[in-house]
């Protein structure tokens, strides 16, 4: 079990303080290593707490592509890697790690969106394309990982868990009319306690942007 978080902001920068914070509050998840990575220009930032469990030396994250046009944090397992690999570097790419986790990252680099049809597991990944400016972020088939995100102004959140929203700066409060519904067992897919917290639901992708969110269903 790993956690990560990762903003975009469309107006006022992402600070590495809000990172280390949403990190830092996932580190149960992930007790063995905790990186960050925030881009040059502020728009955009990842946190990612690691538990060591395949390439235990060099499979630390966020993990960047050859050009470093793209960085990618995950949570989960992604199954049959050792064949994706070797088929990736077939193709000319030059892996950086033993990490499964890096296969999603050239995956999208060559196949953008459509990769989410190879890749089988249990995962929750965020994945910055520097290229379209996009923050990309998606959920398993079956919602076997968390991943929850809010819009707060101009900036959004997208993490593993909700209390690493509330670390980096999404306000923590009650959502009423979703308590009530949970209580009378008629809460959404979607739906969190927490007003303006929403989850991606299982088999989504979704899309952040100057142009705003999208969820899309794959």
């Amino acid at each position: 079990m790993c956690g990560f978080i990762a903003e975009f902001s469309a107006g006022p920068p992402v600070t590495q303080d809000s990172l280390l914070r949403g990190t830092r509050a996932m580190r149960h998840r992930g007790p063995d290593a905790q990186g960050v990575w925030l881009a040059s220009n502020a728009q955009v930032g990842m946190g990612h707490a690691r538990l060591s469990i395949i390439d235990l030396e060099t499979g630390n994250q966020p993990i960047a592509n050859e050009d470093d046009s793209m960085h990618i944090v995950v949570n989960g397992e992604f199954y049959d890697h050792d064949r994706i690999r070797q088929e990736l570097k077939a193709a000319g790419h030059c892996l950086s790690s033993a990490s499964d986790s890096e296969i999603a990252l050239h995956l999208y680099e060559d196949l953008g969106a459509s990769c989410l049809r190879l890749l089988r597991g249990e995962f929750a990944f965020a994945l910055w394309d520097e290229r379209s400016c996009v923050l990309f972020a998606a959920r398993d088939r079956f919602g076997i990982k968390p991943l929850f995100y809010a819009q707060v102004g101009d900036t959004v959140y997208v993490a593993s868990e909700i209390k690493a929203l509330f670390a980096a700066g999404v306000p923590a409060r009650w959502d009423h009319a979703a308590v009530h519904r949970r209580l009378m067992m008629m809460n959404l897919c979607d739906e969190t306690l927490f007003h303006g917290v929403r989850q991606v639901p299982p088999g989504h992708y979704l899309l952040a942007s100057r142009s705003g969110v999208r969820l899309v269903r794959y």
